[in-house]
Protein backbone atom coordinates (compact mmCIF):
# COMPACT_ATOMS: atom_id res chain seq x y z
CA UNK A 1 0.00 0.00 0.00
CA UNK A 2 2.99 2.46 1.05
CA UNK A 3 4.46 1.40 -2.28
CA UNK A 4 1.18 2.38 -4.40
CA UNK A 5 0.51 5.44 -2.52
CA UNK A 6 4.50 6.46 -3.35
CA UNK A 7 3.96 5.79 -6.88
CA UNK A 8 0.44 7.87 -7.09
CA UNK A 9 2.16 10.87 -5.06
CA UNK A 10 4.88 10.59 -8.19
CA UNK A 11 1.69 10.20 -11.27
CA UNK A 12 0.09 13.44 -9.21
CA UNK A 13 3.42 15.53 -9.39
CA UNK A 14 3.65 14.95 -12.92
CA UNK A 15 0.89 17.98 -14.38
CA UNK A 16 2.94 20.76 -12.08
CA UNK A 17 6.52 19.65 -13.13
CA UNK A 18 6.31 21.40 -16.10
CA UNK A 19 5.06 24.75 -14.45
CA UNK A 20 7.44 24.68 -11.83
CA UNK A 21 9.95 24.10 -14.33
CA UNK A 22 8.98 27.21 -16.00
CA UNK A 23 9.20 28.67 -12.90
CA UNK A 24 12.69 28.02 -11.52
CA UNK A 25 13.61 29.14 -15.18
CA UNK A 26 12.11 32.60 -15.19
CA UNK A 27 13.59 33.29 -11.90
CA UNK A 28 17.23 32.08 -12.93
CA UNK A 29 16.65 34.49 -15.67
CA UNK A 30 14.92 37.09 -13.71
CA UNK A 31 16.66 39.80 -15.76
CA UNK A 32 15.57 39.03 -18.58
CA UNK A 33 11.81 38.81 -17.23
CA UNK A 34 12.14 42.45 -16.16
CA UNK A 35 14.03 44.10 -19.13
CA UNK A 36 12.54 41.79 -22.37
CA UNK A 37 9.72 43.09 -23.98
CA UNK A 38 8.54 39.85 -24.57
CA UNK A 39 7.25 39.47 -20.75
CA UNK A 40 5.09 42.19 -20.90
CA UNK A 41 2.37 39.93 -20.40
CA UNK A 42 3.75 38.34 -17.64
CA UNK A 43 4.68 41.10 -16.00
CA UNK A 44 2.03 43.03 -16.50
CA UNK A 45 -0.72 40.85 -15.67
CA UNK A 46 0.96 40.33 -12.00
CA UNK A 47 0.82 43.41 -11.46
CA UNK A 48 -2.50 44.14 -12.53
CA UNK A 49 -3.61 41.39 -10.16
CA UNK A 50 -1.33 43.08 -7.28
CA UNK A 51 -3.68 46.34 -8.56
CA UNK A 52 -6.56 45.16 -6.90
CA UNK A 53 -5.36 44.68 -3.96
CA UNK A 54 -3.77 48.14 -3.42
CA UNK A 55 -7.09 49.66 -4.83
CA UNK A 56 -8.55 47.69 -2.17
CA UNK A 57 -6.07 48.51 0.60
CA UNK A 58 -6.27 52.37 -0.60
CA UNK A 59 -9.99 52.57 -0.65
CA UNK A 60 -9.97 50.86 3.20
CA UNK A 61 -6.71 52.74 5.04
CA UNK A 62 -6.23 56.13 3.08
CA UNK A 63 -9.13 58.72 3.74
CA UNK A 64 -11.40 59.89 0.90
CA UNK A 65 -11.13 63.41 0.38
CA UNK A 66 -14.27 65.79 -0.80
CA UNK A 67 -13.23 67.93 -4.00
CA UNK A 68 -15.97 67.73 -6.87
CA UNK A 69 -17.85 64.72 -6.22
CA UNK A 70 -20.85 66.44 -4.56
CA UNK A 71 -20.52 69.26 -6.87
CA UNK A 72 -21.10 66.87 -9.85
CA UNK A 73 -23.91 65.12 -7.92
CA UNK A 74 -25.38 68.57 -7.75
CA UNK A 75 -25.09 69.39 -10.86
CA UNK A 76 -26.41 66.04 -13.10
CA UNK A 77 -29.14 66.63 -10.05
CA UNK A 78 -30.71 69.35 -11.86
CA UNK A 79 -30.91 67.99 -14.59
CA UNK A 80 -32.81 65.27 -13.61
CA UNK A 81 -35.04 67.62 -11.94
CA UNK A 82 -35.90 69.21 -15.51
CA UNK A 83 -33.33 72.23 -15.51
CA UNK A 84 -32.13 72.34 -19.25
CA UNK A 85 -30.59 75.23 -19.26
CA UNK A 86 -26.94 74.97 -18.51
CA UNK A 87 -26.69 78.50 -17.45
CA UNK A 88 -28.73 77.80 -14.43
CA UNK A 89 -26.84 74.61 -13.81
CA UNK A 90 -24.53 74.14 -10.98
CA UNK A 91 -23.35 72.79 -7.66
CA UNK A 92 -21.18 73.93 -4.67
CA UNK A 93 -17.69 74.66 -6.72
CA UNK A 94 -19.31 76.88 -9.26
CA UNK A 95 -21.89 76.49 -12.88
CA UNK A 96 -21.69 73.50 -14.55
CA UNK A 97 -18.77 73.61 -17.40
CA UNK A 98 -18.93 69.89 -18.81
CA UNK A 99 -20.36 69.22 -21.75
CA UNK A 100 -23.29 66.55 -22.43
CA UNK A 101 -21.36 63.42 -22.38
CA UNK A 102 -20.23 64.46 -18.70
CA UNK A 103 -24.41 64.66 -17.97
CA UNK A 104 -25.26 61.14 -19.02
CA UNK A 105 -22.17 59.20 -17.44
CA UNK A 106 -22.78 60.91 -13.78
CA UNK A 107 -26.52 60.62 -14.08
CA UNK A 108 -26.03 57.05 -14.07
CA UNK A 109 -23.23 57.15 -11.40
CA UNK A 110 -25.74 59.39 -9.17
CA UNK A 111 -28.14 56.64 -9.54
CA UNK A 112 -26.15 54.02 -8.78
CA UNK A 113 -24.77 55.67 -5.60
CA UNK A 114 -28.02 56.22 -3.87
CA UNK A 115 -27.91 59.65 -5.18
CA UNK A 116 -24.19 60.43 -4.70
CA UNK A 117 -25.14 59.33 -1.30
CA UNK A 118 -22.68 55.99 -1.46
CA UNK A 119 -18.97 57.31 -1.53
CA UNK A 120 -17.53 53.91 -0.90
CA UNK A 121 -19.09 52.39 -3.74
CA UNK A 122 -18.55 55.36 -6.03
CA UNK A 123 -14.70 54.43 -4.52
CA UNK A 124 -15.34 51.15 -6.18
CA UNK A 125 -16.70 51.81 -9.19
CA UNK A 126 -13.51 54.33 -9.84
CA UNK A 127 -11.63 51.03 -8.64
CA UNK A 128 -13.16 49.52 -11.75
CA UNK A 129 -12.11 52.39 -13.75
CA UNK A 130 -8.59 52.23 -13.21
CA UNK A 131 -8.38 48.47 -13.49
CA UNK A 132 -9.98 48.41 -16.81
CA UNK A 133 -7.48 51.72 -17.84
CA UNK A 134 -4.90 49.52 -16.65
CA UNK A 135 -5.50 46.81 -18.94
CA UNK A 136 -6.37 48.94 -22.28
CA UNK A 137 -2.84 50.88 -21.87
CA UNK A 138 -1.27 47.22 -20.80
CA UNK A 139 -2.86 45.72 -24.19
CA UNK A 140 -1.45 49.27 -26.13
CA UNK A 141 2.39 48.39 -24.46
CA UNK A 142 1.73 44.95 -25.47
CA UNK A 143 1.42 45.17 -28.97
CA UNK A 144 3.68 47.92 -29.72
CA UNK A 145 6.92 46.04 -27.55
CA UNK A 146 8.96 48.99 -27.27
CA UNK A 147 8.95 49.25 -22.89
CA UNK A 148 10.83 47.18 -20.56
CA UNK A 149 8.37 45.31 -18.23
CA UNK A 150 10.20 46.54 -15.14
CA UNK A 151 8.56 50.31 -16.05
CA UNK A 152 5.27 48.85 -15.83
CA UNK A 153 5.83 48.95 -12.10
CA UNK A 154 6.38 52.75 -11.94
CA UNK A 155 3.40 53.28 -14.04
CA UNK A 156 1.24 51.76 -11.56
CA UNK A 157 1.63 50.56 -8.39
CA UNK A 158 4.62 53.31 -7.31
CA UNK A 159 2.26 56.13 -7.83
CA UNK A 160 0.27 57.89 -5.25
CA UNK A 161 -0.95 60.59 -7.46
CA UNK A 162 -2.66 58.57 -10.02
CA UNK A 163 -4.41 56.64 -7.03
CA UNK A 164 -5.32 59.82 -5.45
CA UNK A 165 -7.50 60.91 -8.48
CA UNK A 166 -8.84 58.03 -9.32
CA UNK A 167 -10.07 56.18 -6.06
CA UNK A 168 -9.64 59.13 -3.41
CA UNK A 169 -11.15 62.12 -5.56
CA UNK A 170 -13.38 60.71 -7.79
CA UNK A 171 -12.72 63.05 -10.28
CA UNK A 172 -13.97 62.97 -14.08
CA UNK A 173 -10.83 63.17 -15.70
CA UNK A 174 -10.22 59.27 -15.14
CA UNK A 175 -13.18 58.75 -17.21
CA UNK A 176 -12.58 60.69 -20.03
CA UNK A 177 -8.93 58.70 -20.49
CA UNK A 178 -10.06 55.44 -19.55
CA UNK A 179 -12.88 56.31 -22.87
CA UNK A 180 -9.94 57.36 -24.97
CA UNK A 181 -8.03 54.91 -24.65
CA UNK A 182 -10.50 52.32 -25.95
CA UNK A 183 -10.06 54.52 -28.92
CA UNK A 184 -7.02 54.16 -29.28
CA UNK A 185 -7.27 50.54 -28.93
CA UNK A 186 -9.86 50.47 -31.27
CA UNK A 187 -7.59 52.53 -34.19
CA UNK A 188 -4.43 49.86 -33.11
CA UNK A 189 -7.73 47.08 -34.29
CA UNK A 190 -7.88 49.10 -37.50
CA UNK A 191 -11.91 50.68 -36.71
CA UNK A 192 -11.29 53.78 -37.33
CA UNK A 193 -14.88 54.73 -37.45
CA UNK A 194 -15.23 53.52 -34.41
CA UNK A 195 -12.44 54.58 -32.68
CA UNK A 196 -13.63 58.20 -33.78
CA UNK A 197 -16.80 57.61 -32.19
CA UNK A 198 -15.35 56.98 -29.42
CA UNK A 199 -13.30 59.80 -29.70
CA UNK A 200 -15.48 62.32 -30.07
CA UNK A 201 -17.40 60.77 -26.95
CA UNK A 202 -14.22 61.41 -24.51
CA UNK A 203 -14.33 64.96 -26.21
CA UNK A 204 -17.59 65.32 -25.40
CA UNK A 205 -16.87 65.08 -21.36
CA UNK A 206 -13.67 67.54 -21.50
CA UNK A 207 -14.21 70.22 -19.32
CA UNK A 208 -13.52 73.64 -21.13
CA UNK A 209 -9.55 73.94 -21.78
CA UNK A 210 -8.91 70.45 -20.24
CA UNK A 211 -7.42 69.53 -23.04
CA UNK A 212 -6.85 66.02 -22.17
CA UNK A 213 -8.92 65.11 -25.44
CA UNK A 214 -8.31 68.05 -27.57
CA UNK A 215 -4.82 67.32 -28.03
CA UNK A 216 -4.60 63.87 -29.27
CA UNK A 217 -6.60 65.38 -32.54
CA UNK A 218 -3.94 67.13 -34.44
CA UNK A 219 -2.23 63.34 -34.58
CA UNK A 220 -5.52 61.46 -35.23
CA UNK A 221 -6.27 64.12 -37.65
CA UNK A 222 -2.91 63.02 -39.65
CA UNK A 223 -3.35 58.97 -39.47
CA UNK A 224 -6.72 59.53 -40.81
CA UNK A 225 -5.93 61.77 -43.82
CA UNK A 226 -2.79 59.38 -44.28
CA UNK A 227 -5.05 55.95 -44.19
CA UNK A 228 -7.84 57.72 -45.63
CA UNK A 229 -7.19 61.38 -47.54
CA UNK A 230 -9.61 64.12 -47.12
CA UNK A 231 -12.76 63.13 -48.74
CA UNK A 232 -13.06 59.97 -46.75
CA UNK A 233 -12.23 61.27 -43.84
CA UNK A 234 -14.54 63.98 -43.52
CA UNK A 235 -18.07 61.51 -43.16
CA UNK A 236 -15.96 59.11 -40.64
CA UNK A 237 -15.67 62.88 -38.55
CA UNK A 238 -19.04 64.42 -39.83
CA UNK A 239 -20.55 61.01 -38.09
CA UNK A 240 -19.42 61.36 -35.20
CA UNK A 241 -20.40 65.20 -35.02
CA UNK A 242 -23.63 64.13 -35.65
CA UNK A 243 -23.78 62.15 -32.39
CA UNK A 244 -22.52 65.14 -30.41
CA UNK A 245 -25.20 66.87 -31.73
CA UNK A 246 -27.97 64.47 -30.70
CA UNK A 247 -26.32 64.31 -27.18
CA UNK A 248 -26.50 67.66 -26.56
CA UNK A 249 -29.96 68.48 -28.09
CA UNK A 250 -31.99 68.68 -25.42
CA UNK A 251 -29.77 71.47 -23.91
CA UNK A 252 -29.37 73.44 -27.39
CA UNK A 253 -32.94 73.55 -27.63
CA UNK A 254 -33.31 75.26 -24.34
CA UNK A 255 -30.51 77.58 -24.31
CA UNK A 256 -28.09 76.48 -27.35
CA UNK A 257 -25.63 79.75 -26.53
CA UNK A 258 -25.97 78.83 -22.97
CA UNK A 259 -24.77 75.11 -23.63
CA UNK A 260 -22.20 76.63 -26.28
CA UNK A 261 -20.47 79.15 -24.22
CA UNK A 262 -20.64 76.76 -20.76
CA UNK A 263 -19.56 73.75 -22.38
CA UNK A 264 -17.11 74.95 -24.65
CA UNK A 265 -15.68 77.86 -22.74
CA UNK A 266 -12.01 78.19 -23.97
CA UNK A 267 -11.43 81.42 -22.45
CA UNK A 268 -11.82 80.44 -19.11
CA UNK A 269 -9.61 81.88 -16.63
CA UNK A 270 -7.67 79.48 -14.36
CA UNK A 271 -6.41 80.27 -11.16
CA UNK A 272 -3.01 80.81 -9.87
CA UNK A 273 -3.03 79.19 -6.52
CA UNK A 274 -3.95 75.38 -8.54
CA UNK A 275 -1.22 75.64 -11.15
CA UNK A 276 1.24 72.65 -10.90
CA UNK A 277 3.64 74.31 -14.27
CA UNK A 278 3.85 77.58 -13.69
CA UNK A 279 4.15 78.51 -10.29
CA UNK A 280 7.67 80.03 -11.01
CA UNK A 281 6.02 83.24 -12.71
CA UNK A 282 4.40 86.00 -11.36
CA UNK A 283 0.58 85.82 -10.92
CA UNK A 284 0.19 88.70 -13.45
CA UNK A 285 2.15 86.85 -16.29
CA UNK A 286 0.31 83.51 -15.65
CA UNK A 287 -2.84 85.41 -16.13
CA UNK A 288 -1.67 87.47 -19.25
CA UNK A 289 -3.63 86.97 -22.54
CA UNK A 290 0.14 87.69 -24.11
CA UNK A 291 1.33 84.91 -22.49
CA UNK A 292 -1.79 82.66 -23.09
CA UNK A 293 -1.80 83.46 -27.00
CA UNK A 294 2.34 83.38 -26.64
CA UNK A 295 1.76 79.43 -25.24
CA UNK A 296 -0.76 78.64 -27.91
CA UNK A 297 2.20 80.17 -30.85
CA UNK A 298 4.59 77.78 -29.71
CA UNK A 299 1.95 74.75 -28.92
CA UNK A 300 0.96 74.83 -33.13
CA UNK A 301 4.53 75.58 -34.37
CA UNK A 302 5.59 72.85 -32.33
CA UNK A 303 2.81 70.37 -33.95
CA UNK A 304 3.52 71.47 -37.28
CA UNK A 305 7.29 70.66 -37.27
CA UNK A 306 6.68 67.35 -35.84
CA UNK A 307 4.18 67.19 -38.36
CA UNK A 308 6.49 67.76 -40.97
CA UNK A 309 9.41 66.22 -39.78
CA UNK A 310 8.73 63.17 -37.55
CA UNK A 311 5.59 61.94 -38.48
CA UNK A 312 5.12 62.74 -42.01
CA UNK A 313 7.90 60.12 -43.18
CA UNK A 314 6.40 59.65 -46.82
CA UNK A 315 8.34 60.96 -50.09
CA UNK A 316 5.68 63.52 -50.93
CA UNK A 317 4.95 67.10 -49.60
CA UNK A 318 2.29 67.09 -46.35
CA UNK A 319 -0.18 68.25 -49.19
CA UNK A 320 -0.15 65.23 -50.67
CA UNK A 321 -2.25 63.51 -47.36
CA UNK A 322 -5.35 65.54 -48.56
CA UNK A 323 -5.08 62.97 -52.17
CA UNK A 324 -7.07 59.56 -51.87
CA UNK A 325 -4.01 56.91 -50.75
CA UNK A 326 -4.70 54.99 -54.54
CA UNK A 327 -3.92 58.49 -56.48
CA UNK A 328 -0.89 59.45 -54.96
CA UNK A 329 2.70 58.59 -56.27
CA UNK A 330 4.03 56.86 -53.52
CA UNK A 331 1.45 54.69 -51.45
CA UNK A 332 2.29 53.13 -48.56
CA UNK A 333 0.69 50.15 -46.55
CA UNK A 334 -2.05 50.83 -44.71
CA UNK A 335 -1.93 51.95 -40.56
CA UNK A 336 -3.89 48.93 -39.05
CA UNK A 337 -0.71 46.66 -38.32
CA UNK A 338 1.59 49.55 -37.59
CA UNK A 339 0.67 50.10 -33.88
CA UNK A 340 3.91 52.05 -33.35
CA UNK A 341 3.18 54.85 -35.52
CA UNK A 342 -0.57 55.17 -34.34
CA UNK A 343 0.71 54.67 -31.03
CA UNK A 344 3.67 57.27 -31.59
CA UNK A 345 1.71 60.09 -33.32
CA UNK A 346 -1.13 60.33 -30.81
CA UNK A 347 1.10 60.27 -27.80
CA UNK A 348 3.15 62.74 -29.09
CA UNK A 349 0.46 64.76 -29.98
CA UNK A 350 -1.01 64.47 -26.72
CA UNK A 351 2.25 65.27 -25.15
CA UNK A 352 3.12 68.68 -26.94
CA UNK A 353 0.37 70.08 -25.45
CA UNK A 354 0.66 69.50 -22.08
CA UNK A 355 4.09 71.14 -22.47
CA UNK A 356 2.38 74.36 -23.71
CA UNK A 357 -0.93 74.06 -21.44
CA UNK A 358 -1.78 77.24 -19.94
CA UNK A 359 -2.16 75.38 -16.87
CA UNK A 360 -2.19 72.10 -15.03
CA UNK A 361 -4.12 71.34 -11.67
CA UNK A 362 -3.56 68.26 -10.43
CA UNK A 363 -6.02 65.96 -11.33
CA UNK A 364 -4.40 66.93 -15.11
CA UNK A 365 -2.08 64.22 -14.20
CA UNK A 366 -3.89 61.30 -15.52
CA UNK A 367 -4.19 63.28 -19.52
CA UNK A 368 -0.21 61.96 -20.17
CA UNK A 369 0.71 59.98 -16.94
CA UNK A 370 0.18 55.90 -18.94
CA UNK A 371 1.64 57.99 -22.02
CA UNK A 372 4.88 58.62 -20.39
CA UNK A 373 7.46 55.43 -20.36
CA UNK A 374 5.90 55.30 -24.24
CA UNK A 375 7.43 58.41 -25.24
CA UNK A 376 10.45 57.97 -23.07
CA UNK A 377 11.72 54.67 -24.45
CA UNK A 378 10.28 55.97 -28.22
CA UNK A 379 13.58 58.09 -28.89
CA UNK A 380 16.80 56.48 -29.46
CA UNK A 381 19.28 59.09 -27.54
CA UNK A 382 22.04 56.96 -26.44
CA UNK A 383 22.48 59.32 -23.89
CA UNK A 384 19.15 58.96 -22.61
CA UNK A 385 19.98 55.59 -20.55
CA UNK A 386 17.81 53.24 -18.84
CA UNK A 387 18.47 54.84 -14.89
CA UNK A 388 17.84 58.77 -16.71
CA UNK A 389 14.52 57.65 -17.78
CA UNK A 390 13.49 55.99 -15.11
CA UNK A 391 15.29 59.24 -12.78
CA UNK A 392 12.87 61.30 -15.27
CA UNK A 393 9.97 59.75 -14.46
CA UNK A 394 10.54 59.81 -10.81
CA UNK A 395 11.19 63.88 -10.76
CA UNK A 396 7.93 63.88 -12.95
CA UNK A 397 5.72 61.85 -10.41
CA UNK A 398 7.67 63.97 -7.35
CA UNK A 399 6.65 67.48 -8.87
CA UNK A 400 2.87 65.98 -9.46
CA UNK A 401 3.19 64.88 -5.43
CA UNK A 402 4.80 68.25 -4.46
CA UNK A 403 0.86 70.23 -2.83
CA UNK A 404 0.81 73.03 -3.07
CA UNK A 405 3.59 73.54 -6.01
CA UNK A 406 6.70 75.44 -5.72
CA UNK A 407 9.14 77.11 -7.65
CA UNK A 408 11.41 73.94 -7.58
CA UNK A 409 8.67 71.76 -8.41
CA UNK A 410 7.49 73.33 -11.62
CA UNK A 411 10.84 74.36 -12.96
CA UNK A 412 11.74 70.73 -12.41
CA UNK A 413 8.20 69.28 -14.10
CA UNK A 414 9.24 71.63 -17.30
CA UNK A 415 13.13 70.26 -17.49
CA UNK A 416 11.61 66.67 -17.08
CA UNK A 417 9.09 67.93 -20.37
CA UNK A 418 12.11 69.36 -21.85
CA UNK A 419 14.25 66.58 -21.77
CA UNK A 420 11.54 64.56 -23.27
CA UNK A 421 10.46 66.73 -25.77
CA UNK A 422 14.25 66.74 -26.83
CA UNK A 423 14.79 63.38 -26.96
CA UNK A 424 11.24 62.66 -29.04
CA UNK A 425 12.94 65.23 -31.54
CA UNK A 426 16.68 64.22 -32.19
CA UNK A 427 15.53 60.18 -31.54
CA UNK A 428 16.09 58.28 -34.52
CA UNK A 429 13.89 55.15 -33.54
CA UNK A 430 10.20 56.45 -34.35
CA UNK A 431 11.88 57.60 -38.01
CA UNK A 432 13.07 54.13 -38.10
CA UNK A 433 10.21 52.72 -37.35
CA UNK A 434 8.04 54.73 -39.77
CA UNK A 435 10.53 54.52 -42.78
CA UNK A 436 10.02 50.78 -41.98
CA UNK A 437 6.66 51.32 -43.71
CA UNK A 438 8.12 52.72 -47.35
Amino acid sequence: MAAGAGVARKKSAGPLSPIWGTLRALWKDKQRVLFEPEYTLLVTAALWIAEIGINIWVIHRVAYTEIDWNAYMDEVEGVINGTYDYTQLKGDTGPLVYPAGFVYIFTVLYYVTGRGRDVRLGQYLFAVFYLVTLLLVFRIYLRTSKVPPFVFFFMCCASYRIHSIFILRLFNDPVAMMLLFVAVNLFLDGRWTLGCCFYRQVLRLAVSVKMNVLLFAPGLLFLLLCEFGLLRSIPRLSLCAAIQVALGLPFLLENPLGYMSRSFDLGRQFLFEWTVNWRFLPEEIFLSRYFHLALLGAHLSMLLLFTLYRWNRSQESIFALLKDPAQRKHTSPKFTADHILITYTLFTSNFIGVCFSRSLHYQFYVWYFHTLPYLLWSGRVTKLATLLRVLILGLVELSWNTYPSTVYSSAVLHACHLIILLSLWYGEEAAVDLHKRK
